[in-house]
């Protein structure tokens, strides 16, 4: 049923958020059978996932917060082109995220929240592969693996301790030498020293997926409403029935909120606090250069990622904490460029496409927040992918508002972690916390 001013005024699921946490949560509850209805305040995949560098990463699995990492930082503070850069300001909610954050940066948290990342990865990126096949995505997707590559032999050292508890995790890692490399992906340097190569990597066009994505859900039968801002739940005592636009009200048996660094705003109005942060992102895309990669590369040194396409070529990464700012900072932009000149023959194409940024939602132990809220029955959460929502995506979907609440058996189990929140873990079931 759908009211004169567009709205349904009920369904079974409403999901909040339509970038592609929120898309692939509502694509795999039709295909379940039930009725869904997307809301995002703006336009559909036109946040984080539209201008990241596409990669599917299982290793990726290790967190942001490491050993070393706040030592770091605390030096790059000064410097606004470094690749993890917090603007320096008054801020006590970040700086509070970031108290929890140095409190991670520590080799039992490293293997902890690797080992969960590493199972939910795996398993994403192979649901990925099946949804991009049997629905004949057209998203540029390659199986070819991905590089990282070194230009230092202390950095490429420092890299083997994580490479070997990654290996642990089940993700595939081979070393290579600098001459290796080149012949893997022409084009790099010749002061590339040394390689890491991931062949169970992967990587798509992103915003050519999250629209595949969006029509299939539509196909399908999946309202997906843009421009369309949710306001508040809708509640009976404890339970969420619905949520407000305006002053419209959507009844629902199940609502996910699936909004990324907006969540934690629309979480607030119950109570619930959501420790994410915006992690800001930049890429930059050009048509591609003559002497393009052959895969994708991460530039270790200086953080920067490149995908080629077919059809373009992204410079993309670093990590900025300022906030919601909507202003794209051009030193950002140069920093991506020269580090990519600093590995590769030809850094950027002939033609520049487009300068973006995006919000990373950003947890202070880099795992995702996903299942029922605490003392909120009806409330489930998909939030705080960090920076790696595409890779996570598929994987995520499950223990979502599913008529089915057991998890398939390569996908990680979950827990309750702190107050007020809920954290991925491999131990066990999803608990309301007390």
């Amino acid at each position: 049923m759908t009211r004169p001013d567009g709205l349904p005024a009920k369904t079974d699921v409403v999901v909040i958020g339509a970038g592609v946490i929120g898309l692939s949560v509502a694509f795999a509850l039709r295909k379940e059978g039930r009725d869904v209805v997307v809301l995002d305040r703006g336009r559909a995949g036109g946040g984080a996932s539209h201008g990241n560098c596409g990669t599917l990463t299982p290793s990726h699995a290790l967190p942001l917060a490491q050993p070393g990492v706040i030592s770091k930082a605390l030096k790059w503070m000064i410097r606004r082109d470094a690749p993890l850069y917090v603007q320096p300001r008054f801020d006590p909610a970040l700086w509070a995220w970031l108290l929890k954050f140095a409190g991670r940066c520590n080799e039992a948290s490293v293997r902890q929240v690797g080992a969960a990342k590493a199972r939910l990865l795996i398993d994403s990126r192979v649901r990925l592969r099946d949804w991009i096949r049997n629905e004949q995505f057209a998203c540029e997707f390659e199986e070819r693996g991905q590089l990282a590559v070194y230009r230092d032999d202390r950095t490429f050292t420092a890299h083997q301790a994580n490479a070997d508890l990654l290996r642990e995790f089940g993700i595939r890692i081979e070393a290579r030498s600098g001459a290796e490399a080149r012949r893997m992906s022409p084009g790099l340097r010749a002061d590339v020293v040394a390689g890491h190569f991931y062949p169970g990597d992967a990587e798509i066009r992103p915003d050519r997926y999250v629209a595949e994505l969006l029509a299939a859900a539509r196909s399908l039968g999946v309202t997906v409403l843009e421009n369309t801002a949710v306001d508040g739940f809708v509640q009976e005592q404890t339970r969420i029935t619905g949520v407000r636009v305006e002053a419209h009200e959507i009844g629902a048996k199940q609502v996910v909120l699936a909004s990324g660094v907006l969540a934690p705003q629309l979480a607030g109005k119950l109570g619930i606090k959501l420790p994410i942060q915006p992690g800001k992102g930049y890429s930059v895309t050009f048509t591609a250069p003559k002497r393009a990669p052959a895969l994708p590369l991460v530039l270790r040194e200086r953080a920067v990622c490149v995908t080629p396409w077919a059809s373009g070529f992204r410079l993309g990464s670093t990590m900025e904490f300022s906030g919601l700012s909507e202003r794209l900072n051009p030193i950002r932009i140069a920093a991506l460029k020269r580090g990519a000149a600093e590995y590769l023959e030809e850094p950027c194409g002939p033609v520049e496409l487009e300068q973006w940024y995006g919000f990373r939602p950003m947890t202070f132990d880099d795992l995702p927040i996903i299942g029922p809220a605490p003392r909120h029955e009806g409330l489930w959460l998909a939030a705080g992918h960090g920076m790696l929502g595409m890779s996570l995506s598929a994987g995520s979907r499950y223990r979502i508002g599913s008529t089915d609440q057991s998890s398939p058996p390569s996908t990680p189990k979950m827990r309750s972690r702190d107050m007020n929140m809920l954290q991925m873990s491999a131990n066990r079931p999803i608990a309301m916390t007390t």
